[in-house]
């Protein structure tokens, strides 16, 4: 048991080594898990963030005058009073997103109830901004509108009333969302690039036959290269969520770093297992390529990180319960956003070590195959 131990430990020390080595993965785990994450949390935000927008105020009126100021940062820029006539050329050069024309005797046409028209104007070249601006635009102008003639008319009150309350993320950020979502969807990934590379790089250099002729057995190299990569990426995510998430970018982070970490950690184990598999049926850093892209692009977006899985067909929400990202995703969900602890997240546990028991079965299957043949 001691020299099953020892084996394994000295191996994975040369996997590290294998590692540093290599200037290629080094540069992708510190981009992987600084640049790539601070990027998907702030260069493309889905709600609105000062959005241009020009007024046309043919009204002159206080109700006008209430709509003007109801924009203001962050959703949007101060507004640019133009003339209709300046409309048309300044969204032509890109100068303003939205551009709003209140008519003459909008407000004597509102009190009168005529419902007045108030044209809209919207670049659709920028369609994030558009699509949300939009809906953003036409409920500021429903509820002032609402509000001024509530002051003139005896309205009845509705018999319900709606109270909004945004839990766990009250100001709707972006960056809370898709910096953590990068993190979850980043392990997965270069776990598996990470292994996988591992098996391809020794068989390319021709070191897979030194190991062959060492007392070593197979079940020993795969642990190891699941213990060093799995451990690399482990280190990478706890600074990530450290200083780059909690440091940089100042997100909250409600549950315990410390059991997203044990989530991680059976993750890993799941996912350096299917790298090392997925190796054993490439030839090459290219074909791993290949496969690579068929794998990781279903596991990201099938498994509730970029969708929720409830709007899924129902077909796909069956048969991604078989991906330990589904599982993990649930828990890191859970437990970051919304303050779970263990009490919540072991039924996710539990699928992440079946599954992960069933990969490494199958890898080492495969992988003591691939050694016998080149015996």
């Amino acid at each position: 048991m001691h020299s099953f131990a020892a084996n394994i430990y000295r191996l994975g020390i040369k996997e590290l080594w294998s590692l540093v080595r290599d200037p290629m993965m080094m540069v992708l785990i510190v981009y992987t898990f600084t640049v790539s994450i601070y990027v998907a949390a702030t260069a493309m935000p889905e709600s609105l963030h000062n959005a241009p927008v020009a007024i046309v105020d043919e009204d002159g009126s206080p109700l006008s005058a209430r709509l003007i100021s109801s924009f203001y940062p962050p959703h949007f820029k101060t507004p640019i009073m133009i003339s209709l006539a300046d409309v048309d050329p300044g969204m032509d050069r890109g100068d303003y997103t939205f551009a709003l024309n209140i008519p003459p005797n909008f407000q004597q046409d509102v009190l009168a109830g005529n419902a007045p028209v108030i044209q809209l104007n919207i670049d659709a070249t920028l369609m994030s901004q558009a699509f949300t601006g939009n809906s953003y635009i036409q409920q500021i102008v429903a509820n002032e509108v609402n509000e001024f003639v509530a002051h003139y008319r005896s309205t009845a009150v509705p018999p319900v009333g709606l109270a909004l309350r945004m839990r766990f993320n009250p100001n709707l950020e972006q960056s809370w969302f898709g910096s953590l979502m990068e993190i979850i969807n980043n392990v997965t990934m270069l776990s598996i690039i990470l292994t996988g590379a591992a098996l391809i790089r020794e068989r390319e250099h021709g070191t897979i036959e030194h190991l062959l002729v060492m007392p070593v057995t197979p079940t020993e190299i795969m642990l190891a290269k699941v213990w060093s990569m799995g451990l690399v990426v482990l280190v990478a995510v706890l600074v990530a969520v450290i200083f780059i998430v909690q440091g940089l970018l100042q997100v909250p982070i409600r549950g315990s770093i410390a059991l997203f970490m044990l989530a991680a950690a059976l993750h890993l184990f799941a996912t350096t297992s299917m790298g090392i598999f997925m190796a054993t049926l490439a030839r090459s850093m290219p074909q791993f390529g290949m496969q690579l892209v068929l794998v990781l692009l279903p596991l990201q977006l099938l498994s509730g990180g970029a969708t929720p899985r409830e709007s899924m067909p129902e077909v796909v929400q069956n048969v991604m319960l078989a991906a330990p990202t589904t599982h993990f995703v649930s828990a890191a969900q859970a437990i970051l956003y919304r303050g779970a602890g263990l009490d919540v997240v072991w039924p996710q546990f539990l699928f992440i070590v079946a599954i992960g028991s069933l990969l490494f079965a199958a890898a080492l299957l495969r992988f003591r195959k691939t050694i016998s043949q080149m015996a």
